[in-house]
């Protein structure tokens, strides 16, 4: 097998996951593999308090980043797993909901198959020109029945934002749960539970820059879900009922605690730097690639003027994202192409048989990287 260096390839995809991690972060995984060897929250010997000490102070930073209680953050593996938990918790049997037609499919599929399986009906709200449009256009589709709304706080196709404070108002206008996508948005907005989300769900791999396997099901406490995993808590293990307490009643099981203590360090860098810096220098790179490549004529970009976070997703006339973005792989860049696991979005933007081109820096990235990024997409597009 050939052996790729990683170290000589240019990360780009960082709405997939950020690479590289800030050096805290490695350090930590490290030393958690090396000195926490006990199970958290399992037993009261000195290897598992020491651990349970840990997770615990983690679990303090993921709640006062987002101005939750900390018995109301539960670890999960990933966005996705958080989300199944929340709309799955949420949802039971029949009753309608409603999501945006710019979801990923850790939104859209489990809605599709409670669809199937739970008799859930829903409805795809679509986005506007503007905010107020969007809004009216969910708003029209509240029924009797709606018991949810469940959007993305951005869109990991184009980045473009959508009006979740407003939404937020909109379901306790109506008694309607709010389930929110955090995942492009966690680490680069300054979200909080005080911006109305009944149940934030976002991933510790992306801006929150932990490792792999982690992810946050932050709640405000107004809804109580019922399980899809039950297990092992070390709460109550004297009944066959899954506990009532939070966080170990979504917490069965072992958790990740290497992933989990990695992530803590992750969540120092964010908070240090401020979300707000972080963002304004990747806006920054964004508005580069976008005037570097402006010139060229068969190029064409997808919701660059929209409010939105720093993403920017394009195409090269009529040649497939896939292999675009194979050439530049080729060149020492990683992008993603294809449909970014988000089919919704792309049925939206007109893409779902092209795909897109998406370019997403991180707090890493550099103007030198882009320029040179820029210099071989513009030769690729010349000799295509």
């Amino acid at each position: 097998m050939r052996k790729i260096n990683t170290r000589s390839i240019i990360n780009f995809d960082n709405s997939a996951t950020t690479y590289p991690k800030p050096p805290a972060v490695a350090k930590a995984v490290a030393q958690a593999v090396e000195r926490y060897g006990g199970n958290p929250g399992r037993s009261g010997h000195k290897l598992s308090m020491r651990v349970s000490e840990k997770i615990f102070t983690v679990r303090q930073q993921a709640a006062e980043m987002f101005g939750a209680q900390t018995e109301n953050v539960a670890f999960t593996a990933n966005c996705t797993h958080a989300l199944n938990m929340a709309i799955k918790g949420v949802m039971q049997y029949g009753g309608h909901m409603i999501i945006s037609d710019h979801e990923h499919n850790a939104v859209a599929r489990p809605v599709y198959a409670l669809s199937k399986t739970r008799g859930v009906k829903y409805s795809i709200a679509r986005t506007g020109e503007t905010d107020s449009e969007t809004v009216e256009n969910f708003r029209r589709l509240i029924t009797p029945e709606t018991k949810c709304i469940c959007c993305t706080v951005a869109s990991n196709v184009t980045g473009r934002l959508m009006p979740y404070r407003e939404l937020a108002a909109l379901c306790k206008a109506h008694g309607i749960c709010f389930i929110a996508d955090g995942a492009q948005a966690c680490g680069l907005l300054e979200l909080s539970l005080s911006d109305g989300f009944n149940f934030l769900c976002t991933a510790g791999h992306k801006a929150l820059y932990g490792p792999t396997g982690t992810g946050l099901l932050i709640s405000d406490g107004e809804y109580s879900l019922s399980t899809i995993i039950e297990g092992g808590t070390g709460a109550t293990s004297a009944l066959l009922e899954q506990t009532p307490f939070l966080p170990e009643k979504l917490e069965s099981g072992t958790i990740n605690t290497v992933g989990i203590i990695g992530l803590g360090e992750g969540l120092k860098f964010v908070r240090q730097k401020t979300p707000a810096v972080i963002k304004a220098h990747e806006e920054k790179l964004c508005r580069q690639l976008y005037e570097q490549l402006s010139d060229i004529d068969k190029i064409k970009f997808y919701e660059a003027d929209q409010k939105k976070v720093p993403i920017l997703s394009f195409n090269i006339g009529d040649i497939p994202s896939a292999e675009i973005a194979s050439y530049l792989s080729e060149k020492g860049f990683a992008l993603r192409g294809g449909l970014q696991c988000a089919a919704v979005t792309h049925t939206t933007l007109g893409t779902i048989e092209q795909g897109t081109v998406r370019f997403s820096p991180s707090a890493f990235s550099t103007p030198q990287q882009v320029t040179a990024l820029s210099r071989t997409i513009k030769i690729f597009a010349a000799n295509n």
